[in-house]
Formats: C-alpha cells, sequence, structure tokens
C-alpha cells in the first residue's frame, strides 16, 4: 500500500488533519497486522551523529554509520528516494535505493510519513549534487507519527500554539533548541563562576508555612497529613541567611519561585531565581559580584560582552554606572529629595505624570516617583542604590541618612534584573519592620510579608555582616538570546487552559 495522501503541503482546516490521522492510523494498524508495530523497538544502537559527519566529513567518508532521527522531507521517486532526517543535532540527508535496501523494504520505505522516527545503516558519501549524505544500507522504523507536522515551508508561527505544544515548535523551530541550549550553558556558567568563588550550592524548602523573603501574592495549597495550609515559596531569602548564621560563609541557591502575580512579557508566575549571601560583606561586594557574573557568562557563552538586543546594542564589558535613586530622580525630573519640601514634591511629581497622595511618605514618594517615570530609560547596565526603607523590609538602613538602605536594584533593556542588600542583621529593628509588613497584610495587602519569628530569633543568635543578591535567570537568558517575551525561553510556559 503506497499511499501519500498525508504528504499534503497545505494543511488548512482541522478536517485536513483528522484525515490525515485517520490514513496514519489505517497505516499503523497494517504495521501491527504485519507484525512490525514499530512501538514495539525498544532500543537503537547509533554510532554517529549528523553533525559530527556534516562537520568532520574527512573522518566519516566511507565508513558505515548507524543514525536515527525523524524524516523532516522526503523526495519519492522511481527506484531511489531521497530523505531528510534530524537526529537532534543536525538534519542530514539519506538516500535509499531499491538495490540497497531490497524491494520490500523499499516498499515500506515509500509507506513512511514525514514525521516518522527511524534508525538508519549506511554508507557516507557525497552526492552528485555536491550534499553530504548516508547511503542507507537497511533501515527500522523506530515511532510512528500520527500526526502531521505543520507545513514545511512555514513551521509552526501561531505563536500561542508554539507555547501550548513546544515538542512541536522544537521539531520545527531549529532556533528554538538553540535558545534553551544557551540557556542550560548560562545555568552552567553561573554554577561555575560561583563555585569556583568558594560558594556552596545549597537547597531550601519549597514549601512554607510563613510568606517571606519578598513582598509577594503566593500560591496556596494544603498538607493533608498536617491538615495545613502552606505556600509556595516567593523567595529562599530567609532561609539562606539562617545558613550564614549558622556558619557558612557563602551560599547560593539556583531554582524555581511562585508569585501568584500577572502575566506579561517579563513575567510568569513560575520563574527561576539565583540567590547567594555571603558573609562579612556589603552591596557594594554584590555589585561587584553582579557586574563580573554577567560578563563572565556572556564571554563564556557568546564569546563577547557586547550584545545586541531588540536591535540595542548592549555593552556589558565596560563600567556600570552606579547611582542613588535619589539622583536618578532629580537628574529626570528636578525633583530634589533633599531640598523640596513633600508639598513641593507631590506638586512637580505631577508635572512629571505622577499622582500622589498628599499623606505619602518621603520614602514612597521617591520610590513611586522613580517606578513611574525613570525605569524605562535605563537601556544600559546601571546599579540604582540606596532604595527607601519603606520598600526595603529585609535591608540594613544606611548609616548617613536612616531613610534609606543599602539597597540595589540593577538594570538593563529598561528591565530589573536583580535585586540586592547590605542584609539587615538587627533582630529588634527586623521584628519592628516585620511588624509594619503585618500591619499592612491585615489592612488588605496580600504582597505584605508575615512575622516571622524563628528568622528573628535566628537573628538573635547572631548574623554578621552579610551581603546578598538576587539575579531572575529567566531575564538574563531574556537578554543573552535576544529574546522580546519570557515565554520564549521557558520551555513550558504557564498558559490558560484551552476551552
Amino acid at each position: 500500500m503506497t499511499d501519500n495522501r498525508n504528504d499534503i503541503e497545505n494543511i488548512q482546516t482541522e478536517q485536513d488533519i483528522n484525515e490525515i490521522v485517520a490514513i496514519r492510523h489505517e497505516k499503523l494498524a497494517l504495521l501491527r497486522k504485519e507484525g512490525r508495530d514499530p512501538f514495539q523497538e525498544v532500543r537503537y544502537d547509533t554510532n554517529a551523529y549528523a553533525n559530527n559527519i556534516l562537520g568532520d566529513y574527512a573522518a566519516y567518508e566511507g565508513k558505515t554509520v548507524k543514525i536515527a532521527g525523524r524524516i523532516m522531507s522526503r523526495r519519492i521517486m522511481g527506484k531511489a528516494s531521497f530523505a531528510h532526517i534530524e537526529d537532534g543535532t543536525a538534519k542530514i540527508q539519506v538516500y535509499f535505493r531499491i538495490d540497497g535496501i531490497g524491494e520490500d523494504n523499499y516498499e515500506n520505505f515509500k509507506r513512511l510519513d514525514i514525521g516518522d522516527i527511524i534508525g538508519v545503516t549506511g554508507e557516507v558519501f557525497t552526492t552528485h549534487k555536491g550534499e553530504k549524505s548516508i547511503k542507507a544500507h537497511d533501515y527500522i522504523l523506530l515511532a510512528k507519527s500520527l500526526r502531521p507536522l505543520p507545513e514545511k515551508f512555514h513551521g509552526l508561527k501561531d505563536t500561542d500554539l508554539r507555547y501550548r505544544q513546544r515538542y512541536v515548535d522544537l521539531i520545527m523551530n531549529p532556533a528554538v533548541k538553540e535558545t534553551f541550549i544557551k540557556r542550560s550553558r548560562i545555568i552552567t556558567a553561573i554554577r561555575t563562576f560561583l563555585d569556583e568563588r568558594g560558594f556552596i550550592e545549597v537547597d531550601t524548602p519549597i514549601l512554607n508555612t510563613i510568606l517571606g523573603g519578598a513582598n509577594a501574592r503566593p500560591f496556596v495549597t494544603h498538607h493533608n497529613t498536617l491538615d495545613l495550609n502552606m505556600y509556595l515559596r516567593i523567595a529562599p531569602e530567609l532561609y539562606l541567611k539562617r545558613l550564614i548564621v549558622g556558619g557558612f560563609l557563602k551560599v547560593y541557591e539556583m531554582g524555581r519561585l511562585f508569585r501568584n502575580e500577572g502575566m506579561s512579557v517579563k513575567h510568569n508566575p513560575e520563574f527561576t531565581t539565583m540567590e547567594l549571601y555571603q558573609a562579612y560583606a556589603d552591596y557594594n561586594d554584590m555589585m561587584d559580584i553582579t557586574e563580573e557574573l554577567y560578563k563572565y557568562c556572556a564571554q563564556t557563552v557568546l564569546g563577547t560582552t557586547d550584545l545586541t538586543y531588540q536591535g540595542e546594542t548592549i555593552n556589558l564589558g565596560g563600567n556600570w554606572r552606579r547611582v542613588t535613586m535619589s539622583d536618578l530622580v532629580k537628574e529626570h525630573t528636578g525633583i530634589d529629595f533633599y531640598t523640596d519640601s513633600i508639598p513641593q514634591i507631590i506638586e512637580k511629581a505631577k508635572g512629571a505624570g505622577v499622582y500622589l497622595d498628599k499623606n505619602i511618605s518621603w520614602g514612597n514618594a521617591m520610590y513611586k516617583i522613580f517606578d513611574q517615570t525613570i525605569e524605562d530609560k535605563l537601556v544600559q547596565p546601571t546599579f540604582v542604590t540606596d532604595y527607601p526603607v519603606e520598600v526595603s523590609p529585609l535591608a540594613k538602613r544606611k548609616k548617613s541618612d536612616p531613610r534609606l538602605t543599602e539597597r540595589f536594584e540593577f538594570f538593563i533593556t529598561s528591565r530589573e534584573m536583580g535585586n540586592a542588600f547590605s542584609e539587615l542583621n538587627d533582630p529588634i529593628d527586623q521584628k519592628a519592620r516585620f511588624e509594619e509588613q503585618a500591619k499592612a497584610r491585615a489592612a488588605g495587602d496580600e504582597e505584605a510579608q508575615m512575622m516571622d519569628e524563628d528568622f528573628v530569633t535566628a537573628l538573635e543568635y547572631g548574623l554578621p555582616p552579610t551581603g546578598g543578591l538576587g539575579i531572575g535567570i529567566d531575564r538574563m537568558v531574556m537578554l543573552f538570546t535576544d529574546s522580546y517575551s519570557i515565554r520564549d525561553v521557558l520551555l513550558f510556559p504557564t498558559m490558560k487552559p484551552k476551552q
């Protein structure tokens, strides 16, 4: 039976797809009837990969190889046919001749479909047209594709479908796979950088009974045995600082966090971060580590510290700008938080398009103006330092101005990429700030932190001066892969279920 109806190149409707699926099921039924069920095959020993053959052809020419992969295209002719198979490393052409694999095998080959996975034994050679190929001596069907791939000339373009069916996206769009290979290399580079500098990688709980470490709405779950509501962690910070209390000097953790927030090109409810803590360090040390880490990863993974992101050249290699929040606000709006009164600040903020409540605090006014007017202007790497204490409940106050904290966030491509503190280690001050957070939570602020008595107890045993840093891995990967949306760097982003 030779039936190429499923090789339609312009599948337009669900009816077309259903027809092709039905034909492929018929083919599978016939294979099983003939005792050649492809899903009974349990392994296939390969001895070569397409990228090695194509990249080092002289080492393989004339040799017999065994490769396996997915049929991506084929040309059926009389007594000879061609197919391209993708083996996960590259795409390579395979040449099938009736006198090379036998008449029965050749007829069976003609019944295969694009998308089927086969194993091939054959000789490496170059065709008359100069294409490096494999001349098949034998082949075996290893898995039957029961659904058609998107038509080959346009691939999978529907963005929503690409995210929902990432497996098809990876098959049809090779650049997508490269993004995730690069993501893996970035994570490896981060670990190498930190391990070489004496940091110890640790694991802390994902299920928490108390929210802490950040201001965010949580996901709530239930522990049946304990009959207890628990939260998926929004940050590992408080556990990691407990380890510094316990005597670790340098620790870090890389893993998933979960925040019950909106979704956008910059936000996904679950995301990956790296947090590190170093005893006897401060936020200046964290700036140095951040800058060195980004430069190291860029050079290691990309071979350069000059990146292009969405058409904009980003220079990671120079000295990153370090500027206080108050200086940035003054630079861009003319508002001087050290000479202007609160009424003057409120009036000037209107001119910048920011409307402040008349009872707003000095620190909240500064942060709100910064947040609404300046972030989108921070394209090149910039450390924004000295955040108000109202929005920094875990950071140490500045000696020179207790209204501010030794905290920074750093921005690249108008996006916040990470956050760091000189960690608050005064248990009395920490408890008072937790109490303020608890009041805000009781008043309806679902993002405010809870009182964590055990963490305060830990601080009472003594936390040395400590620097802490958190970096968003997904946004770092977006920058390094020139990806516009966070969904482009998550293999399986959160999606609303289809009706």
